[in-house]
């Protein structure tokens, strides 16, 4: 039987849902650049390095719906699953990942659903990042539509680990050697030293730069 007019289809009700979180993403992500502007402009300092950002394809959308063990139905996609629309923010340092989770956080039109921590609280295997589930409204002709958004934020070593990290779960289909694994929770302290060291770095550098300032000042 035809579809009545105005009746819309699954075809249908999922373009206008992916279009959602893609819009969600392009507002989220100017969002981020301007704030970074601004940083830039008041302090002379950008705190972020780049940012990445994906919508999960509809394989990986069934996938991770199955694995759940939820019914795979636009409704659930759009109810139980949080990262659909994705962003990944690179920091140089650990400190500027909650400086930039602040600033997200403050946004009028952005609301925290919930926030996962595994920088002080990181997971079995070594992994470090901030993550924060947030909504923002997306402007259609109708009216406002509230959207979800997940937002990944790490530094640049905490962001080499998680790929590789990613790779060796694929390669080996999430059951990879027990060498392996302790290799790379050994690599995941690595990085925690490095993180350290290259903020510590940062420090100096920069109160030989105020120094620098000072002493020239008073000439």
């Amino acid at each position: 039987m035809a579809q009545s007019r105005g009746k819309k289809g699954p075809a249908d009700r999922w373009k206008e849902i992916m279009f959602l979180y893609n819009a969600a993403l392009r507002q989220i992500n100017a969002k981020i650049e301007i704030m970074n502007d601004e940083f830039v402009e008041r302090f002379n300092y950008s705190p972020i390095e780049h940012i990445k950002s994906r919508l999960k394809t509809p394989d990986s959308i069934v996938r991770k719906l199955k694995a759940d063990g939820y019914e795979v139905s636009i409704e659930n996609m759009q109810e139980k699953l949080s990262d659909i629309a994705g962003i990944r923010i690179i920091c140089s340092f650990m400190l500027d990942i909650y400086q930039i989770a602040d600033m997200i956080a403050k946004q009028a039109d952005v609301t925290v659903l919930y926030v996962k921590d595994y920088i002080k609280r990181p997971k079995p295997n070594g992994y470090k990042s901030y993550h924060m589930v947030v909504t923002i409204p997306v402007y259609l002709t109708e009216g406002p539509v509230e959207t979800k958004v997940e937002i990944q934020i790490r530094t640049v070593a905490m962001d080499f680990w998680a790929s590789l990290e990613h790779k060796i779960a694929y390669k080996f289909e999430g059951n990879p050697p027990i060498t392996l694994l302790q290799e790379l929770k050994a690599c995941a302290d690595m990085v925690d030293i490095l993180d350290a060291k290259m903020f510590s770095l940062n420090e100096a550098i920069m109160a030989i730069a105020e120094a620098e300032k000072e002493e020239e000042t008073e000439k």
